[in-house]
């Protein structure tokens, strides 16, 4: 079922990937609401509809500003989310309003990075490579090697191995990307190195939170997969950091661009 899930999720996320515009941003949208959803179900909070509601609402008014392309106005009802999910959270208001981050977050990453007419796709498409070949090295390392074990108390499974294997896993992303034409081979490597060692950090956190919370799974929507949250923790790790790295080297408009052209 995990194979089965991947094969059919994996291409259709691609397809809406190269579509881009307002198709991406619901896709991103839907699973960042998604992904709040999910984390007030781990923290205790699921049937709190105080927390849920104006999470829900700013996150998708949030979403409809970013297809009209308004980042600004996106910003300013994400700001205004947060606020009303933190005051009117009934308990564990510090939960509330971090998984309304972490969802926001996700969201708006997302968006930024696709945007770029020029380089949107390929800057997109390499943070997805990176994720999924930091997923899979460290899945084949971690089942064929084995050894010591990561950080045991958060995720009793993970070994050095596997974060080894899949760090140079997504190494070959990079230098297939080069390859290609793509950059320069050193900034592409280094990109990819740093993109991995920020998604396995995003599922070690992610782990750490359902663990604090004695949960197995966010949800299980996909099959053999779990949650959202299960399968896209790396993703959103590391589109964010990549939002933030393209956006500081080629502004709002130019994530996508400062991401990949070095």
């Amino acid at each position: 079922m995990r194979v089965l899930a991947a094969v059919v999720l994996a291409p259709a996320a691609i397809a809406i990937a190269w579509a881009g515009g307002w198709l991406w941003a619901l896709l991103v949208t839907l699973a960042a609401i998604g992904l709040y959803v999910e984390w007030l179900a781990i923290v205790g909070l699921a049937r709190q509809m105080r927390a849920t509601v104006p999470g829900v609402a700013a996150l998708a008014i949030a979403g409809i500003c970013l297809v009209a392309g308004r980042l600004d106005a996106a910003l300013i009802v994400l700001a205004v989310g947060l606020v009303a999910v933190a005051l009117l959270s009934p308990e564990r208001r510090n939960w509330s309003a971090t998984g309304f981050l972490y969802a926001a977050a996700a969201e708006t990453g997302s968006v930024l990075v696709r945007q770029d007419t020029a380089s949107g796709f390929a800057a997109l498409f390499f943070v997805l490579l990176v994720v999924w070949a930091a997923d899979i090295g460290g899945y084949f390392a971690g089942r064929g090697i084995g050894g010591p074990k990561l950080w045991p108390k958060v995720s009793p499974k993970k070994t050095w191995a596997g974060a080894i294997g899949g760090f140079f896993g997504s190494l070959a992303v990079g230098g297939a990307f080069a390859a290609a034409g793509a950059g320069k081979a050193a900034p592409l490597l280094a990109l990819g190195a740093f993109l991995s060692v920020i998604s396995q950090l995003g599922d070690l956190f992610e782990s750490a939170v359902k663990r604090r919370f004695g949960v197995k799974d966010s949800s299980h929507i996909i099959p053999g997969h779990g949650g959202l949250l299960d399968r896209l923790d790396g993703f959103v790790a590391a589109v964010v950091a990549a939002a933030i790295l393209g956006f500081l080297r080629g502004g709002a408009d130019g994530v996508g661009r400062g991401l990949m052209v070095w």
